[in-house]
């Protein structure tokens, strides 16, 4: 056989392997876990914390919807304004007075100190106030993150029936523009696949994660993880903050939102170029070895079948033309239930390898910012690498 052929059914392997022992990440039914009809007997008092960082343009669409929350408890915002120069905390009391809801507190804890990154000072600032108020969980929740009427109940109501200490729902980011409907669904899916949602619900887990954008976190697990201290360097917050509570004995749940939604717009490829290159390398630790293992991969896995089909074909190499189009076959199945998640037609399933190509890219282009000593820049900042002791 050719060298082609090897590699095509290399990949073909690889696929077979993902479909089947990967914790089918490639569904998308894991969403709340069920609770009891009526809710929990009694309410627990619930914090909500906002860290803001120059959020004016999507604060109108997205605060509302927390102050309309339906909690049948005692509830509150604390929104964090993280040193914003387009006045998000002065909107965001005016949009308080405008429509009124639950009570928000607007604060602002000044420029982060040498170790932080700012959003994790943010929540410093704000956990600490909502600790105050002695609260039984507190709702982390982005300033771009819209959430339904009923969203704060129903996820407390998951996590007082399930014995939960972090309930976490990967908002559905919005998909619009022809590069969201290219690249968003793929984020995602990539996602679960580095992470399987089945992997991390168990009660023996083999994976952790959280969704950064909603994190309902029981307020001890949090005192007893020490967060946001103890991963206060952390770029991939989320994913930190996860094994935080994982070590301090915390049971993690995590799933894809039916009743949140991130409302930032990334309508051009450069927006969410930057959104990936700028954590893309921080996953991999830095790594080079890492890195070269991930572009290795990347193109074994999602190069290699579109391009021994062709070749294959034009070759008359049977054997890499059939195996390189039976694993874009079950590429493309697997990534068929969350095109259908994000309402998105199925014949952008095979366009995946294209895709992949364009995270390689932005995963190539991290690493280079980073050693270009840009790091991981957002919103005017940039964060070197931390130290190997911000998240023990």
């Amino acid at each position: 056989m050719s060298t082609l052929a090897w590699f095509a059914l290399g990949s073909l392997a690889v696929w077979a392997w993902l479909l089947l022992g990967q914790g089918f990440f490639w569904r998308t039914d894991q969403r709340l876990p069920p609770v009891p009809r009526g809710g929990p007997d009694r309410w627990p008092r619930v914090v909500v914390v906002v860290p803001a960082r120059d959020e004016a343009g999507v604060l109108p669409l997205s605060l509302p919807s927390l102050l309309a929350q339906d909690y049948p408890g005692v509830a509150e915002v604390i929104l964090v304004d993280d040193g914003s120069t387009d006045g998000t905390g002065k909107l965001a009391v005016g949009l308080a007075g405008r429509y009124g809801g639950l009570p928000l507190t607007v604060v602002s804890p000044g420029e982060p100190e040498a170790g932080w990154t700012g959003k994790l000072w943010a929540l410093r600032h704000g956990m600490a106030l909502a600790r105050a108020r002695e609260p039984e969980f507190l709702l982390l929740t982005d300033a771009d993150i819209a959430h339904e009427p009923d969203s704060l109940r129903l996820l407390v109501a998951a996590a007082t029936a399930n014995g939960l200490d972090l309930v976490s729902q990967m908002a559905r980011l919005r998909v619009a523009s022809f590069w969201e409907r290219l690249v968003v669904p793929a984020f995602v899916y990539f996602f679960a696949q580095l992470y399987p949602f089945r992997w991390i619900n168990r009660r023996r887990p083999l994976a952790t994660a959280a969704a950064g954008g909603c994190v309902l976190l029981r307020t001890e697990t949090a005192v007893a993880a020490a967060v946001p201290e103890v991963i206060r360097q952390a770029v991939i917050d989320d994913v930190s903050l996860a094994r935080a509570v994982r070590r301090a004995g915390g049971r993690i749940w995590l799933g894809l939102a039916e009743r949140v939604d991130s409302v930032r717009p990334y309508p051009g490829l450069g927006e969410l170029w930057r959104m990936v290159a700028r954590s893309a390398y921080a996953q991999l630790r830095h790594s080079p070895l890492l890195l070269a293992g991930t572009v290795a991969g990347l193109a074994v896995v999602y190069l290699v079948p579109p391009a021994a089909l062709v070749a294959g074909v034009a070759g008359g190499d049977a054997v890499a033309a059939w195996a390189g189009g039976v694993a874009w076959a079950v590429m493309a199945g697997t990534y068929g239930p969350m095109l259908r998640y994000y309402r998105q037609p199925l014949w952008l399933a095979p366009l995946l390898p294209f895709t992949a190509f364009l995270y390689l890219l932005m995963t190539v282009d991290s690493a280079v910012r980073h050693h270009r000593g840009r790091g991981a820049a957002w919103k005017g900042r940039t964060y070197a690498r931390p130290e190997a002791t911000s998240e023990r």
